[in-house]
């Protein structure tokens, strides 16, 4: 309780805060992480098989097949408490997860460094696509999460860093701290001047620049932090 009354303190007294989050958020609302969806009918393909440009150059139907599947057991999960605690927190959201629990949690324009399910794009020029084609080139339709080998879309990490340089408060929630550049954003908050307040259940590289770690879950923990902060 010790530490939640001080996440508390730190949150109470924030004017500009960042909640960065990874893919234990989405776990406690039953979505795999990537490799552990690959069982069942997809045990026998490998990462490089599903999730690279090459993949989908040599087999796009499969690897739209894949996607489509992990897009459906993503629209039959539900937010958890965490998500409805980082809609209440509000400021500024950077996520890891390519599902939409934040946005129907009442979270507003998160940034996604790693793209999104239900944001299809050209896979030749980029841009946003709603059918199979693209309207603006005649590419075909991919799906809009970045892929292995792939770099981080330039908008939103520039939106990450100028967020994390800016704010007074980053709580990074439900990550590892080793998929970088993503795992960058926390040390650039701490660098800055920010407080860092890390919510997991286990040890990360991320213990040494939290000014407050809370070992737990974060349905668990960021309603406990939210009620002392505003009890």
């Amino acid at each position: 309780m010790e530490s939640v009354r001080a996440a508390a303190a730190l949150l109470r007294d924030a004017g500009a805060v960042v909640v960065f989050t990874g893919a234990g958020m989405s776990a406690e609302s039953g979505i795999p992480t990537f490799r552990d969806s690959l069982t069942g009918l997809w045990a026998r393909f490998s990462p490089e098989e599903l999730a690279t440009p090459e993949a989908f150059e040599k087999d796009p139907e499969l690897v739209w097949s894949w996607y489509e599947w992990r897009r459906a057991a993503v629209e039959k999960a539900a937010p958890n408490a965490g998500h409805e605690a980082v809609a209440e927190i509000g400021g500024t959201l950077i996520t890891q997860n390519v599902d939409d629990l934040h946005e129907r949690a009442g979270s507003a324009d998160p940034i996604h460094l790693h793209g999104s399910l239900f944001a299809p794009r050209c896979f030749d020029c980029g841009r946003a696509t709603t059918g199979a084609v693209c309207a603006e080139c005649g590419g075909r339709s991919r799906p809009g999460v970045v892929w292995f080998g792939e770099q981080l879309p330039a908008a939103a990490l520039a939106r990450a860093v100028e967020a994390a340089e800016s704010c007074d408060l980053l709580i990074t929630v439900g990550t590892s701290g080793l998929v970088y550049p993503a795992a960058e954003i926390p040390h650039v908050a701490a660098v800055n001047g920010a407080a860092v307040i890390q919510v997991n259940p286990r040890p990360t590289p991320l213990d040494e620049v939290a000014a407050v770690n809370l070992r737990g879950t974060a349905a668990t923990l960021l309603p406990a932090i939210l009620r002392e902060a505003t009890g």
